[in-house]
């Protein structure tokens, strides 16, 4: 293997170039000066955000381990954009007094759960996507516990690493009947020996129900609420949105490339999980007064409507499902933004405490109810083109029964979506969260998310460049 075939890896070496730099620059910065750490990490993670844009050749590595195409480049683009705007809106967090001595960590942490999810989108064989996993899990059940003086913070580490290792059983052992079967770890090889085969379908259910814990689908979604209203905002939205966005692609890539043959077993699964997905998400979503389990809820909708498109199995689901991701990017982190600089300035998060809100802070109001609304797939917004093309994905599939139930319950999520912005602008409060000014590193995020908002939902080209590169992952 030549050298230089390791630039098939850009964004990866990029990524363990930036840890080592933070670690460096922790060894070497004086305690009064950590925070330039902050500023260093936003300005490198920058520009490897905007380098991976940058045109990557296709090929293998390892074997056929690792596989590089424009999609996977593309998918890992996604999460990149998400990170980046997440370490913006982390910097008044980080600033604390309390967080002063980890700064550096929670950077490295972030980039490790990073690295893994890139190594499970561009994995070639089981070994790779579950050495993916366990990198891109362990880190994040650290963060989720990082204000370890915080009870809810602690216990939501440790909820996230049990149910982690519950998840990762059941996924190890589908694995192995598949393992058993086709004597192969490798994609290629198992694509051609995948059949109707007893122990392979229960293999398959196995995988599919271990994947879905980390997509938070029901029944599997027990965690979720919990470890998102105890972790810390900032650690929320990248569990919501960066890591939900990878286990999403990895687990359509490999729907697609390795059980492409068996789509009969496989789609009834989605076809219930959707159902039950979207249907439990919303009716919780209506219960919750608390903004971090309220998105817990609508994130877990939301993943009901990804399956739409997963369950199209071929090019144009694909397509929508990548596209309703990097919309989704903005939307959620749009929202999450809001509620962390409200949670920062005031230390409020219920619905409640957003009453007449728009009064006070109108700019927040204003991006929280393009947030909501876009959540929703109210139009114009990009969130309605999104959830309009999975609509259509699955109804070329001829699941016209599901849309109707996707449509229900999009109709039946405007109850609650409108709930927060009926409290910033209708409901009435004696006591509003008092006029703040938002910090520029949150303002700058914010400015990014509406941006995306609506200028992805206009952009054709956009799509159409992700529809000319979705043949890469068959």
């Amino acid at each position: 293997m030549e050298s230089n075939s390791f630039f098939l890896m850009r964004n990866e070496l990029i990524l363990v170039g930036i840890a080592m730099i933070l670690l460096v620059a922790e060894i070497f910065t004086k305690p009064e000066k950590k925070n330039g750490i902050i500023t260093l990490a936003a300005v490198l993670f920058g520009l490897a955000t905007v380098a991976n844009f940058f045109p990557v050749p296709e090929g293998t590595l390892f074997g056929g381990s690792f596989i590089t195409n424009p999609m996977t480049v593309f998918m890992k683009s996604v999460l990149n954009i998400g990170v980046f705007i997440v370490f913006l809106q982390s910097v008044t967090w980080l600033r604390k007094e309390e967080n002063h001595g980890k700064i550096s960590e929670y950077f490295i942490l972030v980039i490790s759960t990073l690295i893994g999810m890139n190594f499970m989108i561009s994995s070639g064989d089981f070994l790779m996507m579950y050495i993916g996993l366990e990198l891109a899990t362990i880190p994040i059940a650290a963060l989720a516990a990082f204000e370890k003086f915080h009870e809810k913070s602690a216990e939501a580490g440790i909820k996230l690493i049990l149910t982690s290792a519950l998840s990762s059983g059941i996924l190890l052992y589908g694995l192995s009947f598949i393992y058993g079967t086709t004597g192969s770890i490798y994609f290629v090889d198992i694509v051609d020996k995948i059949s109707s085969n007893p122990l392979q379908t229960f293999g398959l259910v196995f995988f599919v129900a271990g994947m879905a814990f980390k997509i938070s689908l029901v029944p599997f979604h027990l965690w979720t609420a919990d470890v998102y209203e105890g972790a810390p905002i900032n650690i929320t939205a990248y569990l919501s949105v960066v890591s939900k966005g990878a286990a999403a692609f990895t687990f359509m890539i490999i729907l697609f490339r390795v059980f492409s043959a068996v789509t009969e077993i496989w789609q009834p699964l989605l076809y219930t999980l959707a159902v039950a997905t979207m249907t439990v998400g919303n009716l919780f979503a209506i219960r919750q007064n608390n903004m971090k389990r309220f998105l817990a809820f609508s994130s877990i909708a939301q993943a009901g409507f990804i399956l739409l498109g997963i369950m199209q199995g071929g090019e144009l689901g694909m397509t929508t499902v990548v596209y309703f991701m990097l919309i989704y990017v903005f939307t959620n982190l749009a929202a999450f933004g809001v509620v962390s600089a409200i949670s920062e300035a005031t230390g409020k998060e219920n619905i409640t405490d957003y009453n007449s809100l728009y009064k006070t802070n109108p700019k927040l109001s204003l991006i929280m109810l393009l947030a909501m609304f876009s959540l929703a797939g109210i139009p114009p917004v990009a969130g309605f083109f999104g959830k309009f093309f999975l609509f259509t994905a699955a109804g070329a599939k001829g699941y016209y029964i599901l849309v109707l139930i996707a449509v229900l319950n999009a109709t039946v999520s405007l109850y609650y979506y409108l709930r927060v912005v009926k409290a910033m602008l209708i409901d009435k409060s004696d006591e509003p969260i008092g006029t703040f000014k938002t910090p520029w590193a949150m303002r700058a995020s914010l400015l990014i998310c509406v941006a995306g908002i609506f200028v992805i939902g206009f952009a054709s080209a956009i799509y159409e460049y992700i529809s000319s590169i979705s043949f890469g992952i068959n």
